[in-house]
């Protein structure tokens, strides 16, 4: 298998979706509804699905432009020289005057499980004016990275028009929404699912290697051409119709899982912009994620390239 990030000529990736602040609080587990517990400790750090992926792949060193939003207010400008420091591009973040920008509040156990809610703020207001933006980077792209914490509108027409450039579309599908139209599977090439979003999205639970691949036949049948179901800790299913496997999860100890889901997309579109095999793409994904569930915070958990070589060349 191939391992160094630099060995490699990268394309251009780029990411459509949310800009985020996570507030972040650790507590010996979760709570329950109705529930006070006396947490750990609190720390802020730069997150939201979208941003968390830009900065996946611009650290293991692919050139990564970002589309999409913040506020003018709390925390906006934070964010944007945040992710210019992690070495993604910006020109096509617009900052909102009359807005916050989008805010999740994170809960940690010691078990590394968390519970998040997300506030959009100005990842609520993407729309075809950002689409537009999009559509210019399209010429020099390898891979577009989706996911539903901006209107789903925007998602639809950032599919199609990645679609019609002959672009690769990667979905993540979180959170899962009750408005997924089903046209949008038909322009996703590859499809990223968790066990509770590949649930939501089939309607049967989805928990082991076996449940896995009946995920994936019905997301196949639906018009994707690759599933990729993520079972945490288990490992992870792939298939398109012209083959399956799995991959074992590398053994860690898990500190926070808030963004492995993130840096496992942003491994496989480091993979997918390197020219890899689907099974090496999938494996750089899951590397990827192992890394960042061994470390706390959103964007502070992703690797560099050197981390991520390493850590390849070790378990391989």
């Amino acid at each position: 298998m191939k391992g160094a990030c630099e060995n490699h000529i990268f394309m251009t990736v780029i990411v459509f979706g949310s800009i985020n602040i996570d507030l972040v609080a650790t507590a010996p587990r979760l709570p329950v509804a109705g529930e006070t517990l006396l947490g750990h400790e609190f720390f802020k750090a730069p997150g939201g699905k979208g941003a968390n992926q830009a900065v996946a792949i611009a650290r293991l060193g692919v050139t990564t432009y970002i589309v999409g939003r913040v506020g003018a207010h709390s925390f906006g400008v934070e964010l944007v020289n945040g992710l210019q420091a992690a070495g993604v591009r910006t020109e096509n973040v617009s900052i909102e005057a009359s807005a916050n920008s989008g805010v999740a509040i994170i809960t940690v156990d010691e078990a590394g499980e968390n519970q998040i809610v997300v506030i959009p703020g100005a990842n609520g207001l993407v729309d075809n004016e950002d689409v537009e933006r999009l559509s210019n980077l399209l010429p020099r792209a390898k891979a577009l990275l989706l996911q539903f914490e901006v209107p789903m509108p925007a998602v639809v027409a950032a599919a199609k028009a990645a679609h019609n450039a002959g672009v690769k579309v990667i979905l993540d599908p979180a959170p899962v929404q009750s408005d997924v139209p089903e046209s949008i599977y038909s322009l996703v090439d590859i499809i990223t699912p968790n066990e509770v979003e590949a649930r939501q999205l089939v309607g049967f639970p989805v928990d082991s290697e076996e449940s896995a691949a009946k995920a994936a036949i019905v997301l196949l049948q639906r018009g994707v051409k690759c599933a990729i179901i993520k079972l945490g800790a288990k490992g992870v299913y792939c298939a398109t119709k012209e083959e399956n496997f799995f991959i074992p999860a590398f053994p860690i100890q898990a500190v926070d899982t808030t963004a492995a889901g993130d840096a496992f997309n942003g491994g496989l579109a480091a993979g997918i912009a390197a020219e890899l095999s689907l099974r090496e793409c999938v494996t750089w994904g899951a590397a990827a994620g192992a890394i960042a569930a061994t470390r706390s915070g959103a964007q502070p958990s992703l690797p560099d390239k050197y981390m991520f070589d390493a850590f390849l060349k070790e378990r391989s």
